[in-house]
């Protein structure tokens, strides 16, 4: 019983150690592809850039994008788990697209999060997602493209620009906290977003808008650890907690 037993656990460690090897080679290798362009632009295209304009530049786009870079991991890696991670910041469109499908599927299994099953019905959901995506891509844009864009009536597209976002981050709010099934967390979460959104926002000014979202995530959680509920959850057969 006890070598049965501990099988599954040898089995999820050597595949948690191969997802973080190769989950890395993989980022790195798309980190230094993403610097290819920008480096051939600054070094070899003749294009002469004064060093103070790039700096310039890097720190425009920091002030906005380095909040988001602490921000997001804490926020998906509960959900998502360590491989899934990696899967989501390669492909990306992680809230509208990999997150969703990560919670539909591990709904679906009754896997609570957190766990083992859980990480794994993220990452098959983000495969599937990742293959969904593709094909639609090639059908609806490559293929159909030019033609859908010109019947679609330009009233229903000016409509789908301005809600489209909002209605699909507003379902996962929806679809989150139904699958988490902690009422006390989420009326925290909602009670802290609209205070920073309606209150501190108008306040303190447009500055205070780029770390409003690191500002809600900070504070949903701090409190939702403070106020969290006392009693003991413990998992069910196959939702061992995740190392």
């Amino acid at each position: 019983m006890a070598a049965s037993a501990g099988a599954p656990a040898a089995s999820y460690a050597a595949y948690d150690r191969t997802t973080s090897r190769w989950g890395r080679i993989t980022m790195i290798m798309g980190l230094l592809l993403s610097w290819a362009g920008p480096a051939y632009l600054l070094f070899f295209s003749g294009i002469e850039i004064p060093l103070s304009t790039i700096v310039t530049a890097f720190l425009a786009v920091a002030a906005v994008f380095a909040v988001l870079a602490v921000v997001e991991p804490l926020t998906y890696y509960p959900v998502l788990g360590p491989a899934a991670m990696y899967q989501a910041f390669m492909i990306g469109n992680i809230a509208n697209k990999l997150l969703p499908s990560a919670i539909v599927a591990q709904a679906a299994i009754d896997a609570k999060p957190g766990t083992r099953r859980s990480e794994l019905a993220a990452v098959m959901a983000i495969c599937g997602a990742a293959v969904v995506h593709i094909f639609s891509l090639l059908i609806f844009v490559g293929v159909l493209g030019t033609w859908l864009v010109s019947v679609v009536p330009e009233s229903i597209t000016e409509v789908a620009q301005l809600y489209i976002f909002p209605a699909i981050i507003g379902a996962v709010i929806v679809q989150l906290a139904a699958y988490v099934r902690q009422p006390r967390i989420t009326v925290i979460a909602l009670a802290v977003g609209a205070v920073v959104q309606l209150l501190l926002v108008p306040v303190m000014g447009p500055m205070f808008r780029n770390f409003a979202t690191a500002v809600v995530v900070l504070l949903t959680m701090v409190l939702a650890w403070v106020l969290r509920d006392r009693k003991t959850v413990h998992a069910g057969p196959g939702d061992e907690a995740l190392p």
